[in-house]
């Protein structure tokens, strides 16, 4: 036997045990740590600038081929793109989870060169780039400064230079770059009045310098071929870019007869100054220069955070006088507490399991080997995690928790049998030890291939709730295993050599124990044999639970993840459309001071000029990371990150020129922008933006009269107000303006017009010419223009162009190849995020016309394609456990009175979740999983006994009941070991607790039904389904 070998070699059965904690100690310092596993989708990001061009243009004319090329590339789920007011396009392109990152982008750009001949010069000019990008920010850095001299534009540059390739290169970074970077620019603000003075026009500009800035090759004197040899050759080099703002002062723009001559500096001030001036970001109210980093996939969250911290902390000591540091965003923060938190739930679960197993085997001897195998089975799970690529995330984290109770049982299962063989036979611990594994092996054999046929199958789902199924479920699949080996090896070793004969006398308080718990077995047999008489009583009782189990599944509501307090918010502010950028600064630094009042406020990182919904530049938006003061700060009644969002939002109200909007972030992090759904109505027939825009309005104002929307809100603007420019272009040829002249001057006046390049500090900077101020602040500034026509009169803008007023879109979006309105709805009160997609379909259905339909992003499209998966998992689960009992038992009947067991414990966790007005989510639904297994594993104790029962002549039912009786005990033993080791879950706090209360109270609910429910009608099913046939067999006697 199996068992006997380690039981007569109990060294080597504790060698197998002492590797497997090695193996596990050592994994544990290489497993990278982090918040969740990779759930998020790929994303593969190219992005294009068209500076001067409207969202529509750029939409039509860069974002459409583009779309067109790259739509259908392998593994990609949808694609989206966003066309600015700024000039910007931003395309992103999401991929089934799973897909290799680095060969979607290669894909990506194989289609985007595709694209790139039938796109506006002046796009290919500025370049467009193809990266994968990473979604997840890991730390926002902040550096400011308290000297004057350091203006933005100075620190911006300085962290470029000096820190931003350092972050980079920290190993597990994807990604660091600079929010609203201030690269240098070589600025030349053109003075119209100036121009026109001198008969100068800004394309005269333009080709002066685009002629006299340029790098040349000038070769070598003496290179060969030769016809005759020479002594030297020499590399010629010459002046190419300049690099000075007094060089480019200098460039000659016109050569006059009498010799003088018009230079740059004649016309246009030059400075070396910021490229772009549309984010002006602040930390706590002082100008800061934001450095984003991003982490890599499968990199360890903490250890990248501690690299930055560490990164930054050398580099501070090199920084000019007045600058420092700091770090106001920190994602780990949540992560380091949350896994801090749930370490401990850990060890309080094996405190309470440990309590448990003494009150029971009253002896602390016998308490001591299962014990010992809780660590082995635990630490042991860290190396199979390692060898799976896993990573110590909460789903693991939670995994092992719930293994607690699952792995003491196998040894409690073992432990319980030697002791009773022990006090009822009078053998000997060895003798007691060689009989009771042959008694259990089968039962525990058949535990483990039970709960990892539960567990394993999950692993080989796709998708987000694949994802995180697989890493929970294999985690306890592992657990089980090596408590399987451990409970047929060291526990079996260990009774033989620790547990004493002759049972010791129990004290006054374990004596009342037990008798007590005689008599509760004595009642729950009598309860058994009662039903087993009256098997319509039981079924009554069975059909309305499962009525009523039915019912609640309805009325629960579902979500994909449950809200957290992940310690920061989120506030958006908007102002009427076409508000200027100092409008909405005004307003942002209003909300910065109402929220700065806040006692939980530690950090305001304020972004005016980017829109947080959309994640675009607008000059009329801006948004607030306001990160609150730790966890420990914030016990007091209202003061959790949710009730804050309320508080800042009604605060608020009083800010007058615009509209401040405060919400929680989303639980999955890069999944999507707010907590409520996101999804795009998309324009089929290609309708323009204001057919688009009245469809958008009919939704959101049918949406209104709906109970399950907190709000609905769209990002798209079709009616912003714009001036509209109608060149003549008749009256221009006929006095001979080329068109183009006329346009370029317009973006050299109004736009940034991009000249050429120049090189400083040994980078590569761009040259822009644009007007000064004075003369782009209104629309009638048009008549300080001036351009040239063929025979050299200079001819007013005003002449040609004509400015009215007109209305269109700041931000044209596309999904899925059509122009789409981006939604976001928010759910109300007590509503689930299922019944807010599901009435929005219905909204859009009803109120739009059949040219328009809906398609869902970020975690509703996550939850509308995991729609199935539990069910799914459920019912293979429980197909797993069926054809393995059949085979174990060689009997296909036998498996149902096991199973019978299963509909039990759901009726248990979908009540508890009910009663504590939770929601079906991923970790309602792997607790579902986790208890087919548990349940299952109850019935398996009752039905393996009682066939051993009737194997020594016992009827069906006497073999039932007296199978029931005997099991009693260590059923209730082994459930409430894991019922307290998962009462640390629903009693915790602070971060991170809503994971673990929806993952508590599902499996607590479910256990104590299947503990004190179940075990009552599994005999009598074991009694119907098998006693039918043993009745046939006995009938030929008697006859």
């Amino acid at each position: 036997m199996f068992s006997k070998f380690f039981i007569e070699r109990p060294i080597f059965a504790s060698v197998i045990s002492i590797v497997i904690l090695l193996a596990g100690a050592a994994c544990i310092k290489v497993l990278s740590v982090e918040q969740y596993p990779n759930l998020l989708p790929p994303v593969v990001s190219v992005a294009a600038r068209y500076p001067g061009a409207s969202p529509e243009v750029i939409s039509q004319t860069v974002a459409a081929p583009i779309e067109q090329q790259v739509n259908g590339v392998e593994g990609m789920i949808y694609v989206q793109s966003q066309a600015s007011a700024d000039g910007s396009m931003q395309l992103n392109v999401y991929f089934a989870i799973g897909t290799d990152p680095d060969q979607a982008t290669i894909n990506v750009n194989n289609r985007v060169q595709a694209a790139l001949p039938i796109l506006p010069e002046e796009v290919k000019r500025q370049g467009v780039t193809v990266k994968k990008k990473s979604t997840s920010i890991l730390v926002f850095a902040a550096v400011t400064s308290d000297n004057p001299a350091h203006d933005p534009v100075f620190m911006s540059n300085y962290v470029d230079l000096n820190v931003l390739d350092e972050i980079k290169r920290i190993p597990g970074v994807g990604e660091a770059m600079i929010m609203g970077a201030k690269d240098y620019a070589m600025r030349l603000w053109l003075r119209p009045d100036r121009l026109a003075q001198l008969g100068l026009t800004p394309g005269d500009v333009v080709a002066a310098v685009r002629e006299q800035n340029a790098q040349f090759a000038a070769g070598q004197i003496g290179a060969e071929p030769l016809k005759n040899p020479v002594a030297f050759t020499y590399t010629v080099t010459t002046k190419g870019r300049l690099e000075e703002p007094e060089e480019f002062e200098k460039i000659i723009i016109r050569s006059n007869p009498d010799g003088s001559s018009i230079t740059v500096k004649d016309v246009a001030r030059v400075e070396i100054a910021a490229r772009d001036y549309s984010i002006e970001p602040r930390v706590n109210g002082k100008d800061a220069i934001l450095v984003a980093v991003y982490q890599q996939p499968g990199a360890n969250a903490i250890a990248v955070a501690d690299a930055v911290y560490a990164t930054f902390e050398r580099l501070k000591a090199g920084f000019p006088q007045g600058m420092t540091y700091s770090v106001p965003y920190d994602t780990t923060k949540f992560v380091r507490i949350s896994i801090k938190e749930v370490v401990t739930t850990l060890l309080e679960a094996v405190v309470l399991v440990f309590l448990v197993v003494y009150l029971f085997l009253q002896n602390f001897r016998a308490t001591l080997i299962p014990s010992l195998a809780v660590p082995v089975s635990l630490v042991g799970t860290f190396a199979g995690m390692y060898l799976l690529g896993f990573s110590i995330n909460l789903l693991t984290l939670f995994g092992m928790v719930l293994a607690i109770g699952i792995v003491v049982d196998d040894a409690i299962v073992v432990l319980e049998n030697v002791e009773r063989i022990m006090s009822e036979e009078k053998l000997g611990p060895k003798e007691a030890s060689i009989k009771a594994m042959n008694e259990v092996s089968g039962a525990l054999v058949a535990i483990v291939l039970v709960l990892c046929a539960v567990f394993v199958p999950v692993a080989f789902m796709g998708g987000f709730t694949g994802q995180m199924y697989k890493q929970f479920a294999v985690t306890i699949a592992i657990s089980v295993t090596i408590s399987g080996i451990v409970a047929l090896t060291l526990t079996p070793a260990l009774c033989a050599l620790i547990l004493k004969p002759g049972h010791h006398e129990p004290n006054a308080f374990f004596r009342a124990f037990n008798r007590g718990f005689d008599r509760l077995t004595s009642g729950f047999t009598a309860g058994v044999v009662f039903l087993i008489k009256r098997a319509a009583v039981a079924f009554g009782i069975f059909a309305v639970l499962m009525l009523a189990m039915g019912w609640l599944f309805k009325v629960v509501p579902s979500t994909l993840v449950p809200d957290e307090d992940q310690g920061y918010i989120l506030v958006a502010s908007f102002l009427p459309d076409a508000a200027s950028f100092s409008r909405a600064d005004a307003t942002m630094r209003a909300a910065e001071g109402v929220l700065q009042k806040f006692p939980e406020t530690e950090y305001q990182v304020a972004i005016p000029g980017y829109d947080l919904l959309s994640g675009a530049i607008r000059p009329n938006a801006g948004g607030i990371f306001l990160t609150l003061k730790d966890w420990g700060e914030r016990k007091g009644p209202g003061q959790d990150s949710f009730t804050i969002a309320k508080r800042a939002a009604s605060a608020n109200l009083a800010i007058q020129d615009g509209a401040v909007a405060a919400f929680n972030p989303p639980p999955i992090s890069g999944l999507s922008t707010t907590g409520g759904v996101e999804a795009y109505l998309q324009s089929r027939s290609g309708a323009g933006p204001a057919a688009l825009g009245e469809q958008v309005a009919a939704v959101i104002e049918a949406a209104k009269k709906r109970p399950e929307f907190a709000s609905v809100s769209t990002t798209f603007k079709p009616a912003v107000p714009q001036v509209f420019l109608d060149v003549d272009r008749a009256k221009a040829k006929a006095i001979g303006v080329p068109i183009n002249s006329v346009f370029e001057a317009l973006q050299a006046t109004f736009g940034s017009l991009y000249v050429n390049d120049f090189n400083k500090f040994g980078r590569t900077y761009k040259v822009q010419v644009q007007s000064e101020s004075d003369f782009r602040a209104h629309p009638e500034d048009i008549r300080n223009v001036f351009v040239r026509s063929q025979g050299g009169q200079m001819i007013p803008l005003d002449v040609l162009v004509k400015a009215t007023p007109a209305t269109g879109p700041e931000l044209v979006e596309r999904f899925n190849v059509f122009p789409a309105a981006k939604l976001l709805a928010n759910p109300a009160p007590g509503v689930s995020s299922g019944q807010v997609i599901a009435a929005l379909e219905e909204v859009v259905a009803a109120s739009t016309t059949g040219d328009y339909t809906l398609a869902w992003t970020g975690s509703a499209f996550q939850e509308k394609s995991a729609g199935g998966t539990a069910v799914l998992a459920f019912g293979f689960g429980i197909l797993m456990v069926f054809l393995i009992l059949a085979a174990q038992y060689e009997r296909w009947s036998l498996p149902f009175a096991v199973i019978t067991a299963v509909p039990f414990a759901l009726f248990g966790a979908v009540f508890a979740v009910w009663a504590m007005g939770l929601t079906n989510n991923v970790y309602f639904q792997v607790g579902l999983v986790t208890l087919i297994g548990l349940a299952a594993k109850n019935a398996i104790l009752i039905v393996e006994f009682a066939v051993m029962k009737m194997e020594e002549g016992l009827s069906p039912a006497e073999a039932a009941i007296e199978s029931a009786r005997q099991r009693f005990r260590p059923i209730v033993m082994t459930s409430l070991a894991f019922i307290l080791g998962c009462v640390p879950l629903v009693l915790s706090s602070g971060a991170g607790s809503g994971s673990r209360h929806a993952l508590g109270w599902p499996v607590i609910g479910g256990m104590l039904a299947a503990t004190f429910i179940a075990i009552f009608f599994v005999p009598l099913f074991f009694k119907l389904i098998i006693g039918k046939g043993e009745a046939k067999a006995k009938e030929v006697p008697h006859a």
